[in-house]
């Protein structure tokens, strides 16, 4: 589904926040690596779509209403069979409808649990006087309490990319410690500029959030997504 038909479904939905399913296919179409991920509105399609996807994989929470998924009870990792599917399923719908009374739960998103990388973020968010602004840095709960991050005006050019990898005092966890590999760098830089252009492209996108992404020694990835848009 194309960005204007995503935005226009969210606006007559009266919504800001896009589905993690939805942020995922339009950052996909824009050639951003993300994990593949659907939406299931029942246990049955839960487990379909989870031996499509192939084991182990992922159960999070699709809500409007629920920001914080894991803080819900939302999210189910490394789910290796139809039964832990179908369990977690359950699990997630009487957890989220717990934690937050009255919620409106559209389904659940299913992916693949793709293998661990170092984690780091690519963002974007709108500065009132300057506009959108891309931010990079360690991903995970890393950035919540280093905020070892760096920032640049949209648009990027490649330069612009890697001197944001460059930039941050994390910088030598991406080229190998303790026996860690090295990530690939110029996947991060692609991973940045596409976000850049995404971004450029559709003035209506307000905040933009890809954390973690897994980077590896070859490629990287998105395995979470979080788009805000504007009202109108």
């Amino acid at each position: 589904m194309s960005f204007a038909d995503v935005l226009a479904r969210a606006r007559a939905e009266g919504r800001t926040l896009l589905s993690e399913v939805e942020a995922k296919d339009v950052l996909r179409e824009a050639g951003v690596p993300v994990t593949l991920t659907t939406l299931a509105t029942s246990a049955d399609e839960a487990v379909t779509q989870s031996e499509a996807a192939g084991y182990p994989v992922v159960l999070k929470v699709v809500s409007p209403d629920i920001a914080h998924k894991s803080d819900a009870g939302g999210v189910k990792l490394n789910l290796k069979t139809a039964d832990e599917v179908r369990a977690a399923h359950a699990a997630i719908l009487k957890s989220c409808s717990e934690a937050v009374p009255g919620a409106k739960i559209t389904g659940v998103a299913v992916q693949h649990m793709a293998p661990q990388g170092t984690e780091v973020i690519v963002g974007m968010t709108t500065d009132a006087q300057f506009g959108p602004v891309m931010m990079f840095g360690l991903g995970g709960i890393m950035v919540e309490v280093l905020k070892d991050v760096s920032f640049r005006l949209v648009p990027l050019a490649d330069r612009d990319a890697g001197q944001m990898i460059d930039e941050i005092k994390g910088r030598p966890v991406l080229s190998g410690v303790r026996g860690q590999p090295a990530s690939d760098i110029a996947a991060l830089k692609s991973t940045i500029l596409k976000v850049s252009e995404f971004v450029a492209q559709h003035p209506e996108v307000q905040e933009l959030d890809l954390n973690p992404v897994f980077a590896y020694p070859d490629g990287a990835i998105a395995v979470d997504a979080r788009i805000i848009v504007s009202a109108s």
